[in-house]
């Protein structure tokens, strides 16, 4: 009865903003259904991707929907079926994305500060220069994947790798010439209630649902957040479209560490296909503009310092694996 209610209001207010829509000229939003997803009563977009497919769709339906979207890649992975909460298959597919990613300097007892205990027995955040340590600032937009299209940014701590050596700056370039990039996530807002929900109950992930929109100038990438509480906007993040593009495909995997929902040390990852890429380090490439919401109030937290590196992704696909327990990593090594 809870769950149609739910259902029932949810009906009315969607209905009530495509009227809207439709009084200013703007088109309707697509219909939704909902699932059940670990309990949770989840809209989805009705006849999408995962509506139908439920992280499994065929390359071949992939192929006929976005033909112009090369799927060479994803033809040498094998998904298969696994329980992180809920019934999936890992890895999740991105067929269709953009990011851009912005790595400041932050005050590294804040970042120690902010790292279970659990956690820092394997990872601790990289000392660039005495007192400071990195994080990472990553606005993606999924354009086309096997959860529908969502945004999201992400606000990590750069760290070393689980079972080896925290030695600062070699580190991170270690980390950079293999391209095995490795943080601890501490925010990670998104704006479908699917990307939450997969995200909190199968990855341990700090999600939660926000507006967040994604614009495109002729030159420059604009994400912008607004708080979940009043609606204002809260932190916004522009970055230049850098000219200089590399259109060679180089795969990148970013890996995180956290601990799963029974508080053991667990870990998952991304292996991401770049298709145009390319860096700068440039301040004036990046503008943050923090507002008066929680995640601006965090980030200040943080006493961001010096633009280490800018990335200006735009195209890229990626296959996300469902996270395993940290023992089996540090066990094959």
């Amino acid at each position: 009865m809870k769950s149609a209610m739910i259902a029932g209001m949810t009906g009315l207010l969607l209905n009530t903003l495509t009227s809207l829509a439709w009084a200013a000229g703007s088109p309707p939003p697509p219909a939704t259904s909902h699932i059940d997803l670990a309990g949770h009563a989840v809209p989805v977009v009705a006849g999408g991707l995962y509506d139908r497919y439920r992280s499994n769709p065929p390359l071949a339906v992939i192929a006929a929907e976005a033909p112009d979207v090369d799927l060479s890649w994803f033809k040498g992975l094998h998904k298969e079926k696994v329980n992180m909460g809920f019934e999936s298959y890992s890895p999740n597919f991105y067929y269709r994305n953009s990011r851009v990613t912005a790595v400041f300097t932050a005050d590294l007892e804040r970042l120690r500060a902010l790292i279970p205990a659990e956690v820092q027995s394997q990872v601790q955040p990289l000392q660039i220069w005495p007192g400071r340590g990195l994080v990472a600032l990553t606005a993606y937009a999924y354009h086309y994947c096997d959860n529908d299209s969502y945004n999201e940014i992400a606000l990590s701590i750069v760290t070393n790798k689980p079972g080896s050596s925290n030695l600062g700056p070699v580190s991170l370039i270690g980390q950079s010439l293999s391209g095995d990039f490795w943080g601890y996530v501490l925010k990670l807002p998104v704006n479908t209630e699917l990307a939450r929900v997969r995200g909190v109950v199968g990855y341990n992930l700090p999600k939660w649902l926000a507006p967040i929109d994604y614009q495109e100038t002729d030159k420059s990438v604009i994400f912008t957040i607004s708080d979940s509480a009043t609606g204002q906007p809260d932190l916004t993040l522009e970055t230049q479209k850098l000219e200089e593009l590399s259109r060679e495909a180089e795969l990148v995997t970013n890996s995180f560490t956290n601990l799963n929902h029974q508080g053991e040390l667990s870990y998952g990852y991304a292996v991401s296909r770049q298709l145009s890429h390319a860096s700068s380090s440039d301040e004036q490439s990046v503008r943050l503009t923090l507002g008066t919401g929680g995640l601006s109030d965090y980030v200040r937290s943080l006493k961001l310092g010096k633009l280490m590196k800018y990335e200006y992704v735009p195209q890229f696909q990626s296959a996300l694996y469902a996270p395993k327990p940290l023992a089996a990593l540090l066990g094959s090594e």
